[in-house]
């Protein structure tokens, strides 16, 4: 079989003498997953750049709106093929079987080098600068303080998938509980009456542009980036076919919910001018009504929720780099499991000092915006996967089917196509590195599959 073609492929022999991995993750590991991964920095920063961008609560919702529910899409497109393919990989394994070896690699390549690990790298340099909020730090001690919280949680994730479950769902508890008492705090206690339609504070109304909605609408889509991991770590779920679709939709459901409800509660505090000069807004919301000392321990919940959507990323990401390795597709180093932790550690050392690496190297925006523009390409590839394999595969076993098919799935594929072509106009800088990324992996492929030789046998993944 050549390596290039659609079939599975076999595991090396090295790699097949490693353990696999455990089954542990239940439903409500996979909601804690879910909810933990999305919700990062992006809720508590985020909401002042897209006031910059947006000069009313009405188009403020509207953005984080269209977020949510391209991200309920998504996730419910996602949810019919995991449930056809349970096994680990996640994406990877569903434009494999759509579309072939090379766009999988193309895709786990791109995870490596800066979907996955840009987003562990923003959210590292989002812990350092509000820790430098709540202690004095230095520039290199921010970055070093960023560094360290990737390098740590990488460890705890070396230790087997109980210990990370075990982080990530205090972590999701303490977050949420941390978020709804925000929420409830700002309701009961903000005077500000609610304008939906125009800011008081301006001469006149300021009309939406389409540049500056889809501006706004790259931040949202950071603020809820990570809701397909759950995807990576579909192997190690005791029912992925029933509670991988159920994780996948009561986790962005909630995360939706919270972040509208969030940012009513904001703007029933601060004004529009001073969200915007806010580079903490649930802190700023929270000291104006409590106090200083109720803003530091706004500021540690903050970072709380950064550390468990980091957390969460660490722990999915190298079961993609282990699943393409076990299909022959990545190397095969990244396939190894650790005997006694029962861990792809080898993918969890690489991934977390590339991250490392990029987190004391770029900045928070920077980062952002390149992981969206490429991530985004992959995930409307990924969703139009459903449409393709109902055509090639109709016979196939979908325990779970998306709802109102084709429509949900197309609505997703034509948003992933006009953000694309926005990210292109109008950050040209980031489309263009982007770009360059995906296109290194092609090269490398075709060198790797000349070096491999065929199989004899097939994998059954």
């Amino acid at each position: 079989m050549d390596f290039a073609s659609n079939g599975p492929r076999p595991a090396t022999a090295a790699v097949d003498a490693s353990p696999p991995l455990r089954q542990e993750l239940g439903l409500l590991d996979g909601v804690a997953v879910v909810v933990g991964t999305i919700i990062g920095s992006g809720i508590f920063l985020i909401p002042s750049f897209i006031a910059i961008q947006l000069h009313s609560l009405s188009a403020v919702l509207l953005v984080w709106t269209v977020g949510g529910t391209l991200t309920l899409c998504g996730a419910l497109s996602l949810a019919e093929l995991g449930a056809m393919f349970p096994g680990a990989g996640g994406l990877c394994a569903y434009l494999r079987e759509a579309y072939g070896s090379l766009c999988a690699f193309l895709y786990a390549w791109a995870l490596l080098f800066m979907i996955h690990s840009g987003s562990i790298a923003a959210l590292g340099v989002a812990f350092g600068l509000f820790l430098g909020q709540i202690v004095r730090l230095t520039l290199l001690e921010q970055k070093l303080a960023s560094a360290g919280l990737i390098l740590g949680l990488t460890a705890v994730s070396c230790l087997g998938i109980r210990a990370g479950k075990l982080v990530q769902n205090l972590l999701a508890v303490a977050k949420i509980s941390g978020l709804v008492t925000i929420i409830v705090l700002l309701t009961a206690k903000g005077t500000r009456p609610l304008h939906f339609f125009y800011k008081p504070e301006a001469l006149s109304p300021r009309p939406i542009s389409a540049a500056a909605f889809s501006i706004a609408l790259v931040a949202v889509l950071w603020a809820y980036e990570g809701w397909h991991v759950i995807s990576f770590v579909a192997g190690e779920m005791k029912k992925p076919h029933v509670d991988l679709p159920r994780s996948l939709l009561f986790g962005s459901g909630i995360v939706m919910l919270i972040f509208l409800i969030a940012n009513l509660g904001y703007y029933r505090v601060l004004s529009g001018n001073e969200i915007r000069a806010s580079s903490a807004v649930a802190a700023s919301a929270v000291g104006k009504v409590m106090g200083p000392v109720s803003a530091k321990c706004i500021a540690l919940l903050i970072l709380v929720s950064m550390v468990g959507c980091t957390n969460g990323l660490i722990l999915t990401g190298p079961r993609v780099y282990y699943a393409m390795a076990r299909d022959g597709i990545f190397p095969n180093i990244f396939g190894r499991v650790n005997d006694r932790y029962r861990t792809p550690m080898i993918a969890l050392i690489v991934q977390g000092i590339w991250a490392a690496i990029l987190a004391t190297s770029g900045s928070y925006q920077q980062l952002f915006t390149d992981v969206v523009f490429t991530a985004w390409i992959f995930y409307g590839l990924a969703v139009a996967a459903v449409l393709v394999l109902r055509r090639t595969q109709p016979n196939m076993k979908r325990p779970f089917s998306v709802p109102g098919y084709p429509f949900l799935s197309l609505l997703f594929c034509g948003a992933a196509t006009a953000l694309v072509a926005a990210n292109v106009i109008q950050q040209p800088r980031a489309a263009f590195s982007g770009t360059v990324l995906v296109a290194t992996g092609v090269p490398i492929y075709f060198w790797r599959s000349k070096k491999s030789p065929a199989p004899d046998t097939e994998y059954d993944h």
